[in-house]
């Protein structure tokens, strides 16, 4: 079951718990808009080349929509086939209306290879880019954000290119440059302290308030963290600083295991050194297949979607899983777990701490007032506690596990506000 597909049951069987009309139902899940366009730039040997842009708005009942923009080859395919690119957008819709932020969803990017690109080609894309949907998005339009293959640089080359058509607009993007904080103009562009941590610190809260449900905290348990790109890296260095043992860590590169636990920041400067896991000494090496069904309290997937299925499933010994990656489960998963009484905190909830300050980026640059760094952190801290609580309503309200109690709350927020405004016929 591929992520739209999976992302559609959900939000069908939340649709029914919720007993929502058949048209506010459809009206919920055909994008507001499709965008494509073509770009072309000239290369740095002279030729010139052409890229397919594209941009899916989900949904802006609650307010202006938000989500990525990618640059990766096989944002051509999804063009072609846009499943992924819907159910990604679809879910920020959901997501942010789970964490109760004024926000619906979308999802863009562009077909290319961005490793093939020089910086100043890099640049003109996304510079022809923003030119080519500057009227489609805007501060109370649609929001973008830095996603696969780009980052921080691509952001402010947005913000500026679109500032030249609309004057200068920071809350058009999040996700903008930072300086370190020690410097005075660590505020440049509107960037906001805590950004970079903010998905992988939202994992360890939401994981600190589902423990805290069953009497449990972060101290003394054992967690096994799949990915360790930057949200398992934060999410794995802020859990062992909260006493937590990360006893088994994996990336594309290889996996290490350690059952006295793994001294993060030292694996930390192993992988910024030699780009990989592997010849890690505060470890041993273990296959990263292994991670999954590793002995552990607590198991976090923070990479690719899909990797819990029907094959693996009845094998995994973790008791609770935290979703930080988008769609790690497949519905046959879900229901194996369920039965072995494993509790999955699903991904709508546990990894939207990036969004959330994303949405504190944006008010900050609205207001042009900067929070600091500890102000940024412990809003974030209560959006996600509250967030869990008002799922757990959700759960005894209509008898469901916490994936359904999060996607009836979102989609319930979401109906709401288009009954309010009129929209469902």
């Amino acid at each position: 079951m591929n992520a739209l597909a999976a992302t559609n049951r959900n939000f069908r069987h939340a649709a029914r718990i919720l007993g929502l009309d058949s048209k506010v139902e459809k009206s919920l899940l055909i994008p507001f808009r499709e965008i494509k366009v073509e770009c072309t730039i000239p290369k740095d040997d002279g030729t010139l080349a052409s890229y397919i842009g594209f941009r899916v708005q989900h949904d802006n009942a609650r307010g202006p929509m938000k989500g990525g923009i990618r640059y990766h080859p096989e944002v051509c395919e999804i063009i072609v086939d846009p499943d992924e690119v819907n159910a990604l957008a679809q879910l920020m819709t959901w997501k942010s209306a789970v964490a109760d932020i004024p926000y619906g969803g979308a999802k863009g990017g562009i077909g290319c290879n961005p490793g093939d690109l020089s910086k100043s080609e890099l640049e003109r894309l996304t510079r022809v880019f923003t030119q080519k949907i500057h009227d489609l998005i805007g501060v109370h339009t649609d929001v973008p954000a830095p996603d696969m293959g780009t980052n921080a640089q691509t952001m402010a080359w947005i913000l500026d290119e679109y500032s030249k058509f609309h004057g200068h607009s920071p809350a058009v993007v999040t996700g903008k440059p930072i300086v370190s904080a020690k410097d005075w103009h660590v505020y440049d562009l509107g960037g906001s302290l805590g950004r970079e941590a903010a998905t992988g610190r939202g994992v360890v809260f939401a994981t600190e308030a589902l423990l805290a449900e069953h009497g449990k905290s972060i101290k003394g348990l054992t967690f096994a963290v799949q990915g360790f790109g930057n949200v398992g890296s934060w999410a794995a260095k802020i859990i062992q600083e909260r006493g937590g043992k990360v006893i088994a860590v994996s990336d594309i590169s290889g996996a290490v295991k350690n059952p006295n636990g793994i001294d993060i920041p030292e694996l930390i400067r192993h992988k910024e050194s030699t780009g990989s896991l592997k010849n890690f000494q505060g470890g041993d090496s273990m296959d990263a297949n292994e991670l999954l069904v590793h002995e552990c309290d607590v198991l976090i997937p923070c990479a690719l979607g899909g990797v819990l299925n029907r094959e693996n499933a009845a094998d995994v010994k973790a008791k609770f899983i935290i979703e930080a990656a988008n769609h790690p489960t497949d519905p046959e998963a879900d229901e194996i777990l369920a039965k072995k009484g494993v509790v999955v905190l699903p991904d709508i909830y546990a990894n939207s701490g990036g969004v959330t300050v994303s949405y504190f980026e944006w008010v900050q640059n609205i207001q042009g007032f900067m929070w600091d760094e500890e102000q940024v952190n412990k809003t974030l801290q209560n959006y996600m506690t509250r967030a869990f609580h008002n799922i757990k309503v959700m759960c005894q309200t209509h008898d469901c596990n916490l994936r359904m109690g999060a996607f009836t709350l979102g989609v319930n927020r979401v109906a709401r506000a288009t009954l309010l405004r009129g929209w469902e016929a």
